[in-house]
């Protein structure tokens, strides 16, 4: 076991797989405040921790990473050179580097995502998708066919966000309910999640107890079942009656977790799946998982999906308890995360600047 500001174990082979895939990976943790990078050097795994509010929503960005926290989203450059000169020296390859974010105020903001070329974001509180930027909190652009007005009431509790094949357009949203009433979704949330396409703007798929994280990925729809533990795949071929139709006829277990699914990426053959320890309380007691899994975990799964096998794994024993994000990093296999509150951190002080012309 390795031990740092946290405690954590992992299987054996996840430093080797990481260094020899090149993929290393990145994971957002709402309650404990942080983004964890995990990577490998020489065989032996690197786990980095950089404080960010109320981390949430997490993705890569041509320039880098974004991520969501408590009022913000944050921007964070890659820096090949700068990577290797960070101290203490660690070898690693690439920087992350927190220089630039966006105050949205408080927005619960759930699933993130690079699409045609801006930041777009799942606003849990305002039940919509929503880009960034400019003078604006943030822009409205799709809100669910059910609801009304867009108000500052999480009524649907509007979560996961798919895009297209080619990454330029929203094609899914998942939702724990259909209502329009504040917390309507709440009385309803072993049975009454959804999956809704946006293009048709009509949800097409139901019955399920808290679905997060749609991705397509190889022509399938893959999300998870959180309710459940559960990563699950659909052939969107099957979603395009004139119904919505019950998620057990078009849908199929890929792999069960031990513990609540949240966070989802995908990459080649592989996915990460984020795996948290739900807490007893009116929002995640009484969920199907608890009756099969009694020591629930919190981490990340590797799942391969030609095999539908966890193939590696990280578990934290303390300090996390929930992830919420995550995203791989391909090119990678030792990343460090330079975050916005480097004093908290104990991390060095970073200036960027241009280059400078010296001649007299």
């Amino acid at each position: 076991m390795k031990r740092t500001n946290v405690e954590y174990e992992y299987s054996t082979n996840l430093p080797g797989l990481i260094e020899q895939l090149q993929l290393s990976i990145v994971v957002s943790t709402y309650q404990a405040g942080r983004l964890v990078s995990i990577g490998s050097r020489s065989g032996e795994l690197k786990v980095g921790f950089s404080h960010v509010p109320q981390a949430m929503g997490l993705t890569r960005t041509p320039s880098g990473l974004a991520v969501c926290s408590q009022e913000q989203v944050w921007k964070l450059e890659a820096n090949r050179e700068i990577a290797s000169r960070i101290t203490p020296d660690a070898g690693h390859d690439i920087a992350f580097l927190a220089r630039s974010c966006h105050l949205t105020g408080p927005v619960l903001a759930h699933d993130l995502a690079w699409c045609n070329r801006e930041l777009l974001l799942v606003n849990t509180l305002f039940n919509c998708l929503a880009t960034v930027g400019g003078p604006w909190s943030f822009t409205p652009q799709w809100r669910p066919p059910f609801i009304s007005a867009l108000a500052p009431e999480d009524r649907c509790h509007l979560n996961g966000l798919a895009l297209n094949a080619s990454g330029n357009s929203p094609a899914y949203a998942t939702a724990l309910g259909a209502g329009d009433s504040l917390d309507s979704w709440r009385a309803s949330k072993t049975t009454g999640g959804c999956l809704i396409d946006i293009q048709a703007n009509r949800v097409v798929m139901e019955g399920m107890a808290m679905p997060h994280s749609p991705r397509l990925h190889n022509q399938q729809l893959l999300w998870l079942h959180s309710g459940e533990g559960r990563l699950m795949q659909t052939d969107p071929a099957d979603l395009n009656g004139p119904t919505a139709v019950p998620f057990q006829d078009v849908s199929e277990s890929i792999a069960e977790l031990p513990g609540f699914t949240r966070g989802l990426d995908c990459w080649g053959d592989l996915a990460v799946v984020g795996v948290s320890q739900i807490r007893e309380s009116a929002v995640f007691g009484g969920l199907p998982l608890e009756d099969r899994h009694s020591d629930r975990k919190c981490g990340i799964a590797l799942v391969h999906l030609g095999d539908r096998e966890v193939v590696a794994w990280l578990w934290f024993n303390s300090g996390v308890e929930e992830i919420f994000g995550v995203s791989f990093l391909p090119g990678w296999s030792n990343p460090v995360i330079v975050g916005p509150n480097t004093e908290i951190d104990q991390q060095q002080t970073i200036w960027l600047v241009p280059p400078i012309n010296e001649q007299e």
